[in-house]
C-alpha cells in the first residue's frame, strides 16, 4: 500500500506525519528521533497517553523503509482519531479546552526537561467531548536559556480568538478560517479596545505585544526573546498566568435561534416519540461506523444514533446550541458524539497551502447515515439552494439518509416565505419524493401526527 505525506503536515520538516490506507505514521529525522527517545522516557508522557489526553503511539520495529524521500531514522504509528475537525469549527468551550490542554501539556513537560516547540490548536483533536493532543513531534528538549517559542503562536491562535469572543461577543470562527495562522496582535488591538485595555491580559498579551511588533518587527522581538536568560521557572509562571487567564473567560449569550429547541420545537409529545422511534429504527437496520447529524440542535438525534455504537458528527449553525451540546457531552464523558459548528451552505472548503491542507468536510470521512430532520426547508428556503441539488448532495456522500420534510402547511415554511417572492416551486412534496427516490432506495415513510411532516428512510444506491 503506498505511503504519502499528510498534506497539512509539511510545517514542520522534521517530524512528518504520513497515511498508509488507514494507518497513521510519524517519520522522524535525527532531531526528532533523539526528541522522541527524550519524551518516550519520561512520566508524564505515558501518564497523558494513559489518559486519553496523548493520542497512543508505539514506535515501529525496523527501519524506515518504504517512506517518501528524506533521511529519516525512525517510524512511529499513531491512533487514528474517528474523525478529523478543525478549530473554525469548534464551539468557544472546545477551543478554550483544547488551550488548557495544550497548557497542562507543557507544564508537565516543563517539570521533565521538555518543551513545546509550537502552540497551533491543529495539534488538538477530539474523540468525542474529549481533546486529545496528536502531535507529539512538537515536544523537544528544553535546553539551558531556551524560551517557550510558541508563546506568540499561542496567543494568535487560542488566546486572541477566546478574547475577542469572550469580551465583545465576536465569533472567533470566521476569522480562523480566514487566517490559518490565526488573529494577529496588531488585528486583536484593535477589536479589543477602550476599556478592554484596563484588564490586565488584554494589555500584556495584547496592547503591549502589538506595540512591539510594530516597533521592532516580529522576527526582532523573537531574536531580542532568544537573546534573554529564561529559567524553567519563569517559563512556568508565564504559562500558570496563561492558563489562569483562560480559564477565567467565559461567553456569556444566553439565547440564540435554535438554543432553546427543546422547549421550542413545536412537536406534540407522540409526534416528537414517534420520531425519535424512526430514527432510531433507521439507525439500527445496518451497521454504522460514522453518522452525521446535520442541524443537530439540542443533539437528542445524535445521542440515538451513537446508542448504535456509531461515531457521530452532530453539526449546526447555531454556535450557541453546539457549545451547550459540547458542554453536556463534556460533562458526561461522551466519547461518540462529536460536536461541530458548521453552516452547510456555507461548510468549510479545502483550505491553505494548495487547498490541500485543510480539507472539505466530506473529504475527511464520509458517512454511513446521515440523519437531516427539520432542515430541508431552511437549506432550500432560507438558502436558495434548489431542492434537488440538496439531495444529490446527501446522495454523493455515499450512505443512508432519514431525512424530515416539513410541507408547505407547516407554520415555519409560512415564517421562512414570509415577505419574499414565492419561486420554489421545487418545493413541494411530490417533487421531493422524485428526488429522494431517483437517488436512493425508499424504505420508510411515515407521515406525523401534525400532517404537515414526513419522515424517509432512504438506502443509498450505488453511483
Amino acid at each position: 500500500m503506498t505511503v504519502a505525506f499528510e498534506p497539512g503536515s509539511y510545517r514542520d520538516r522534521s517530524s512528518r506525519v504520513l497515511v498508509e490506507g488507514d494507518r497513521i505514521l510519524r517519520a522522524l529525522g535525527p532531531e526528532a528521533l533523539a526528541d522522541w527517545e527524550a519524551l518516550e522516557a519520561t512520566a508524564f508522557f505515558a501518564r497523558a497517553v494513559r489518559e486519553g489526553r496523548v493520542v497512543r503511539t508505539e514506535r515501529m520495529a525496523g527501519a524506515a523503509a518504504g517512506l517518501p524521500p528524506g533521511d529519516w531514522r525512525a517510524v512511529l504509528r499513531h491512533e487514528a482519531v474517528p474523525f478529523v475537525s478543525y478549530p473554525y469549527e469548534w464551539s468557544f468551550g472546545m477551543l478554550r479546552d483544547a488551550a488548557l490542554l495544550h497548557l497542562d501539556l507543557l507544564l508537565e513537560a516543563l517539570d521533565e526537561g521538555m518543551t513545546l516547540k509550537d502552540a497551533s490548536p491543529y495539534n488538538v483533536q477530539w474523540v468525542g467531548a474529549r481533546p486529545v493532543f496528536i502531535d507529539v513531534g512538537s515536544f523537544e528538549r528544553l535546553e539551558p536559556g531556551d524560551v517557550w517559542v510558541g508563546y506568540r503562536q499561542f496567543c494568535e491562535m487560542f488566546l486572541y480568538p477566546l478574547l475577542v469572543q469572550a469580551l465583545r461577543d465576536v465569533p472567533f470562527q470566521p476569522w480562523l478560517r480566514g487566517r490559518l495562522d490565526g488573529i494577529p496582535a496588531e488585528v486583536a488591538s484593535r477589536l479589543l479596545g477602550g476599556l478592554d485595555r484596563l484588564r490586565p491580559a488584554v494589555l500584556l498579551h495584547v496592547w503591549l505585544q502589538a506595540r512591539l511588533q510594530a516597533r521592532f518587527g516580529g522576527a526582532a522581538v523573537r531574536d531580542a526573546i532568544r537573546s534573554a536568560e529564561f529559567s524553567r521557572a519563569a517559563i512556568a509562571a508565564n504559562v500558570r498566568r496563561l492558563a489562569r487567564t483562560i480559564r477565567g473567560l467565559t461567553w456569556r449569550r444566553s439565547r440564540s435561534t435554535w438554543s432553546e429547541y427543546d422547549r421550542t420545537h413545536g412537536y406534540t409529545e407522540p409526534d416528537h416519540a414517534r420520531k425519535a422511534a424512526f430514527v432510531s429504527e433507521a439507525a439500527r437496520a445496518r451497521p454504522r461506523r460514522l453518522v452525521w447529524d446535520l442541524g443537530c440542535n439540542t443533539g437528542r438525534f445524535a445521542r440515538l444514533a451513537a446508542e448504535t455504537g456509531a461515531y457521530v458528527v452532530a453539526m449546526d449553525s447555531d454556535h450557541l446550541a453546539v457549545e451547550r451540546l459540547y458542554q453536556a457531552l463534556r460533562g458526561e464523558g461522551h466519547p461518540r458524539i462529536l460536536p461541530l459548528v458548521v453552516d452547510l451552505i456555507d461548510a468549510s472548503p479545502g483550505l491553505g497551502w494548495r487547498g490541500l491542507e485543510r480539507k472539505p468536510l466530506a473529504a475527511r470521512g464520509r458517512p454511513d447515515l446521515v440523519l437531516c430532520l427539520a432542515l430541508i426547508h431552511h437549506v432550500v428556503l432560507g438558502g436558495n439552494v434548489p431542492l434537488a441539488e440538496f439531495v444529490d448532495w446527501l446522495a454523493d456522500l455515499g450512505g443512508d439518509v432519514v431525512i424530515e420534510f416539513v410541507t408547505r402547511d407547516d407554520p415555519m415554511v409560512g415564517r421562512l416565505l414570509m415577505n419574499k417572492d414565492d419561486r420554489y416551486r421545487d418545493y413541494d412534496v411530490e417533487p421531493f419524493e422524485r428526488a429522494l427516490e431517483a437517488r436512493f432506495a425508499v424504505e420508510g415513510r411515515e407521515v406525523l401526527a401534525s400532517g404537515t411532516r414526513i419522515l424517509y428512510y432512504g438506502r443509498g444506491r450505488p453511483r
